[in-house]
């Protein structure tokens, strides 16, 4: 049987996965992991998630589920997150960079040479230089694809919506002034294109935080590609990052522990579903928030680290009270973090 982050790297963005593990009771621990409901990984003896996998596909969202008392944490597992953006310009390059900031999978498309390269240097996973029709062929968009079209002109504008409209997508964004772009949709139109689907392209693109220069321009369509992102009640606590490092080789036999917060209360740092590895070095991959909750949940996971015993425990941490205070934690919630040791 496969590793199951490897099963998780390996997901298709179009299809629905679910892990669901035994936070609290008898059968703590368990996990399975279901593609297409069907269960293709599982641990623990008893089976006890697979006897009540019906319940478990019942779930739409992320959160936790009490089955003859047990706690199921289930996961709806959000694949890689893709930013495909026409045009390398001035708005482009921050873009860029705030994209791979917020763990995107960043791809441009530009059909200047100099500009191309631009791209390239501010970390795009992938340049295309091709004139844009070409380049938009390579690109298989999914649910998880946030097409920007940021072009020097509306005519490059309307070749790239013709294309990306076309194609499956989380989100399509076009900057221009509305005379610009009412031109491109009504040509669309005239073309036979779908009017709602041109009703649902995101123009003005970006929340309007009255932006004026190219990194606030970019701020505000990374904002609300944020927005749209976080509508769906899914986990994206499998970063790539600590795919990268649950994969790696090296480090398959190396004892950590992965924190997850699997239900919160009130204000509090990270949505659930976030993750964090804890390595016995003190190192870690990812954050809870920072401050003194995961300060708290590292200290936990350093001490199961130094235990043979001790291999799961769901932990809890109150930011409410005066002590929470006193320790400047001034986000005033609760939150539920679920630690279990991996590695020998």
């Amino acid at each position: 049987m496969s590793n199951l982050y490897e099963l998780i790297k390996k997901s298709d963005a179009n299809q629905k996965y679910l892990v669901a593990t035994v936070v609290e009771g008898e059968h703590l621990g368990e996990k399975v992991f279901v593609s297409l409901d069907k269960i293709v990984y599982e641990t623990g003896k008893s089976s006890f998630l697979k006897h009540h996998i019906k319940i478990i596909l019942k779930q739409l969202e992320t959160g936790v589920i009490t089955v003859e008392g047990n706690r199921i944490f289930c996961e709806i597992l959000q694949p890689d997150k893709k930013l495909v953006i026409c045009g390398a310009g001035h708005v482009s390059i921050p873009i860029i960079k705030i994209g791979l900031l917020a763990d995107f999978s960043v791809s441009v498309i530009e059909d200047r040479f100099t500009f191309a390269n631009d791209a390239l240097r501010a970390g795009a996973k992938q340049v295309i230089c091709e004139p844009f029709e070409q380049g938009l062929k390579k690109i298989d968009g999914d649910k998880n694809t946030y097409f920007v079209i940021v072009t020097r002109g509306h005519r490059y504008d309307q070749i790239c919506l013709e294309e990306i409209i076309k194609k499956e997508h989380a989100y399509i964004g076009m900057i221009g002034s509305k005379v610009r772009v009412k031109k491109v949709k009504d040509q669309l139109a005239e073309k036979g294109v779908d009017i709602k689907k041109l009703e649902r392209v995101h123009t003005p693109i970006g929340l309007n935080i009255r932006a004026e220069t190219p990194v606030e321009i970019a701020i505000s369509i990374m904002a609300e590609i944020v927005q749209e992102k976080n509508l769906k009640k899914q986990s994206s606590g499998y970063s790539k990052k600590i795919l990268e490092r649950l994969n790696a080789i090296e480090e398959s036999s190396e004892r950590k522990v992965m924190a997850t917060i699997i239900s919160r209360k009130g204000s509090a740092p990270r949505e659930v579903g976030t993750k964090m590895l804890i390595y016995p070095d003190g190192r870690t991959v990812e954050t809870l928030g920072g401050g003194c909750a995961e300060a708290d949940i590292k200290i936990r996971a350093l001490s199961m680290l130094s235990s043979e015993k001790e291999k799961s425990e769901l932990h809890q941490v109150d930011m409410t009270g005066w002590q929470a205070e006193e320790e400047g934690m001034v986000c005033g919630g609760i939150i539920e973090v679920f630690l279990e040791s991996i590695g020998l």
